[in-house]
């Protein structure tokens, strides 16, 4: 099988999984070098997953031996990042959200499509065994038409655990930025295009305490809204509520359910690849869990990659591709806009269902 070479940039919490998926999990990924503004974490990196390179960003993309970028930086880096590998000839997948603007996202798409490469991104968790099991539940009429939807992540916030959660509560922060890519990427791929947004915000604190080890009893500034509520209408029809937040204690809430003339699903938790997907029907025999019909049930994060990287070599569309991730952008910034114009703000992107993935898969294959 064909490898593609990868460069990562960033080397913090999150690319642990990655490195381990792209250098043991899937055959077609090759992590050639990686980058990181702290040496040491990049360092580490080398060392722990055996990467042959360590390079400052501008080397990556002068490296003609490396073909795709993966930014793996946060969220306020990633336009310019994914616009310089643009322009530099590399295809590129990043971590959520795309940017933190539309307009930025639409620069993004528009420059991808102008020099002739991939752009795509996190995340990936829909392609996993739960959510594919539920699409397939879904397309097979096991609920009928789909009418609705709701969606609930609800926390008390970041502070408590991670160990640098400023950038949370920072502009283009927030729970919906956050969190929302996982629930909104899953509904748009369950139900279709959304073409229309209604969302009203609210913020409980002004200012929160850190409490993880690292940097116990620092003080940041809240600003962006933590507690965002929201409607979606699809193109479909369905209509859909969901609420994203880090002012909750505590909750007894779904994650997702969808909602059909023939029964209701209930959708694993979408920041994970796994089960249980439970379906209830009008026979009256409550929730039962349906067997998951796909691979790819644990943790599962750069198999979105693996399947770019397969697209690229064989001229396809991959799945995680930028009209999913630009789609979703412009949802979470919609929330925010429609409550300031308190009108209902109309999609802009049009975004059809990516593909499902196949059931008969082997594990490192896509």
């Amino acid at each position: 099988m064909k490898q593609m070479n990868i460069g990562v940039v960033g080397c913090g919490n999150i690319s642990g999984i990655y490195f381990e998926n792209l250098t043991t999990v899937f055959l077609n990924t090759n992590v050639y070098a990686c980058a990181d503004l702290d040496a040491q974490k990049a360092q580490e990196a080398k060392d722990k997953w055996k990467i042959p390179h360590i390079m400052t960003l501008d080397e990556m993309l002068a490296c003609k031996e490396i073909d795709l970028i993966l930014n793996l930086t946060t969220p306020k880096s990633h336009f310019a990042i994914c616009h310089e590998a643009l322009l530099a000839g590399k295809h590129v997948y990043v971590e959520k959200p795309l940017s933190l603007t539309l307009e930025e996202g639409l620069k993004l798409k528009e420059t991808a499509l102008e020099k002739g490469l991939y752009l795509g991104g996190a995340p990936d968790t829909f392609l996993g065994a739960g959510i594919s099991t539920c699409r397939k539940l879904i397309d097979d009429g096991f609920i009928g038409k789909p009418i609705g939807a709701t969606a609930f992540m609800m926390c008390r916030g970041h502070e408590s655990w991670h160990p640098d959660p400023e950038f949370y509560y920072e502009q283009g922060g927030g729970p919906m930025f956050d969190m929302g890519p996982y629930y909104l990427t899953a509904l748009v791929d369950l139900l279709g295009e959304v073409s229309c947004v209604c969302g009203m915000n609210s913020k409980a604190f002004s200012q929160r305490t850190i409490t993880s080890e690292k940097k116990y009893g620092k003080m940041i500034p809240v600003e962006t809204d933590t507690h965002v509520c929201g409607l979606l209408k699809f193109q479909s029809g369905a209509a859909a509520t969901i609420i994203t937040s880090f002012d909750v204690v505590n909750h007894s809430l779904p994650r997702i359910e969808i909602y059909g003339t023939k029964g209701t699903l209930l959708v694993p938790d979408p920041n994970t690849f796994g089960g249980p997907v439970m379906l209830s029907t009008m026979d009256g025999g409550g929730f039962r869990e349906i067997p998951l019909t796909h691979i790819y049930s644990e943790n599962s994060r750069g198999l979105g990659i693996s399947d770019m990287v397969n697209c690229i070599l064989e001229g396809k569309r991959n799945k995680a591709n930028c009209n999913l991730t630009l789609h979703v952008l412009e949802i979470m910034t919609a929330f925010k806009k429609s409550e300031d114009s308190q009108t209902y703000y109309l999609m802009q992107t049009k975004c059809p269902r990516p593909e499902p993935m196949s059931s008969d898969l082997v594990k490192g294959w896509v």
